[in-house]
């Protein structure tokens, strides 16, 4: 089975385009987390992504450097243009770090780096392939997008109550 680099970017797009919206929509509330334990703010979670894509995609795929600290991405706060901005360089970068999937092999190919065992998926996966982590990136996006949007209708509907 195949994908092309477009139609998987066309489904990247929509989730980050979609949690984007949330972050524009909600405003400053958006840096707010729910009074649930271990939640999340959503402009934390859309952070998170970011790091996810870029580690994922751009790490494992592209052989390329980031400097990601993911306990970080989950204490982030800021306005919702630098996220977009940051969201529009992560866009661009999935476009070039992509270049490194060879579409004819059926995405079997090996990675240039392995994930970190800490914060693996599949603890037990000895092998990944570059469509293993296509996949896993995209199946991060679109749980979390649930997630903001599922924690949006929480903070809106406690501001409401105020």
């Amino acid at each position: 089975m195949q994908i092309s680099p477009d139609d998987y970017l066309t489904f990247v797009d929509r989730a980050l385009d979609g949690m984007m919206g949330i972050i524009e929509q909600m405003g400053d509330l958006a840096n707010r987390s729910p009074d649930l334990s271990g939640a999340n703010s959503p402009y934390a979670i859309l952070v998170h992504c970011v790091g996810v894509c870029h580690y994922w995609i751009g790490t494992l795929i592209a052989g390329r450097h980031t400097d990601r600290d993911r306990p970080a991405e989950f204490q982030a706060t800021g306005s919702a243009a630098a996220l977009r901005a940051a969201v529009n360089d992560l866009k661009r970068q999935i476009r070039l770090d992509l270049r490194n999937v060879t579409p004819d092999v059926d995405g079997e190919q090996g990675l240039a780096a392995m994930p970190n065992a800490e914060y693996t998926p599949l603890p037990d996966r000895t092998h990944w392939t570059q469509g293993a982590v296509l996949m896993h990136t995209y199946e991060e996006l679109a749980q979390h997008h649930g997630q903001m949007q599922l924690t949006r209708d929480i903070l809106v509907q406690g501001r409401r109550q105020i």
